[in-house]
């Protein structure tokens, strides 16, 4: 992997996720309720999207020809409201009112809230909502690129096993599906509860390209979603190993944090830590 970047585009993108992370723990500290673990592993993924990769215009959210992102793992939806707020999608007043009566930002991504692809409440839809979107494109004669970004247990649903083969069927290769591979859902420890690996290879088989990185390295998240690394005929698979809350000490690989909020007292330790 031969990546060079300004500098300064990395440290930009390293203090955006930072103070990311800052929002999406107040959010969900504030709120009583939430799923912090995966979102802090997904941010940095979703801010070298929304901050370098997308092409994409807050000013107008329809543009037809703006690249699509879906975010199937839909629980992790403070990380994906608070990169559309700093992008300017909507105010970032409205971080505030994450998960509250009335609110357009619920537990869950759902429409029409700008910027929000689909709807994000069940798990293992979003691979095939993608599929779908690159043959309308198709269609269309389109070239916008569609990305996915799905969650690590979300891979245990069988639909998505056949909206990969699907994708590899059609040579779907405007889709780019990104695998937030934090090693924990819900349940506990995804290789106790269905174990996926090896999943570059099985992914590979399914007729996919295949690039494996560290979902937290700028370089190599900025590089894995280059349009470069495209393989025409192939939708790109990129295996993001991340980490269940990154960025905080006692959040990191901790299944409790999956959807639990943080008291007060925990929420002034991790803020001291993202300082």
């Amino acid at each position: 992997m031969d990546a060079h970047y300004p500098p300064e585009l990395i440290v930009d993108l390293q203090a955006k996720a930072k103070e990311f992370r800052r929002e999406i723990l107040k959010m969900i500290t504030t709120a009583g309720s939430g799923h912090p673990g995966g979102s802090l592993s997904v941010i940095d993924i979703l801010t070298a999207l929304y901050f370098h990769v997308l092409r994409h215009d807050p000013k107008n959210p329809a543009w037809p020809d703006r690249d699509r992102l879906f975010l199937s793992k839909g629980h992790a939806s403070a990380a994906i409201y608070v990169c559309l707020a700093y992008a300017g999608y909507f105010p970032k007043e409205w971080l505030a009112s994450f998960r509250k009566l009335g609110s357009p930002l619920q537990g869950h991504t759902h429409l029409p809230l700008a910027g929000i692809e689909m709807e994000g409440g069940s798990l293992g839809q979003g691979l095939s909502v993608a599929n779908g979107s690159a043959l309308a494109a198709r269609l269309d004669g389109k070239n916008h690129r569609i990305f996915c970004v799905m969650g690590d247990g979300e891979i245990d649903e069988g639909a998505v096993w056949e909206a990969s083969m699907a994708a590899a069927h059609f040579k779907l290769d405007s889709v780019t599906a990104i695998l937030d591979a934090n090693t924990a859902q819900q349940t506990g420890y995804t290789k106790d509860v269905m174990n996926s690996e090896p999943k570059a290879d099985k992914w590979k088989a399914f007729g996919w390209t295949v690039y494996e990185i560290d979902g937290h390295n700028f370089e190599q998240l900025l590089w894995a979603l280059e349009p470069e690394r495209v393989v025409t005929g192939k939708p790109t698979f990129i295996v993001a190993r991340t980490m269940k809350g990154k960025g905080v000490s006692f959040m990191e690989g901790v299944i409790d944090f999956h959807g639990k909020a943080l008291t007060q007292e925990e929420l002034k330790r991790a803020l001291e830590e993202l300082a």
